[in-house]
């Protein structure tokens, strides 16, 4: 059994489409941070595709620069390019993908978010300042 836990970026939109027979299929790819033995940070590219619910779940919340996290299996290819060379293709095919960034996050990283291109930032109303209320206090305590 091969298993694969990632944690990463996307690196493009998510592509949501069908197959043949109706199945959604989503295609999109991770960027995966790491250090080599000379503490010098590298980035691993990794293609993930999320079958069926999780697909269109994925294609729903995410967009390019969300920080996600995907666990699932791993499907080596061999195939023959257009070049006439035989290459090997290593994708991930998700079991679960966890959304890692917050909601309503910070520095534009929310695209859903965001407002629309020249709308106004929708603003809270200031809060009302509590008011105090005078009361008789006699000197006599209650308990």
């Amino acid at each position: 059994m091969t298993k694969v836990f990632l944690i990463g970026n996307l690196t493009r939109d998510p592509e949501l489409t069908e197959t043949a027979g109706g199945v959604p299929v989503c295609r999109f790819g991770v960027a995966v941070n790491r250090y080599s033995s000379q503490d010098e940070r590298q980035t691993d590219f990794f293609n993930v595709t999320a079958w069926r619910r999780l697909g269109e779940t994925v294609a729903k919340y995410t967009h390019k620069g969300s920080k996600v996290a995907v666990s699932g299996d791993l499907q080596i290819r061999q195939y023959e390019g257009n070049d006439g060379v035989r290459r090997t293709s290593v994708d991930v095919i998700a079991q679960d993908v966890e959304f890692l960034t917050p909601k309503n996050a910070t520095g534009g990283d929310d695209f859903y978010d965001a407002p629309a291109a020249g709308a106004q930032p929708k603003r809270k109303p200031a809060a009302e300042k509590p008011t105090l209320e005078a009361f008789d206090d006699d000197g006599d305590i209650p308990f």
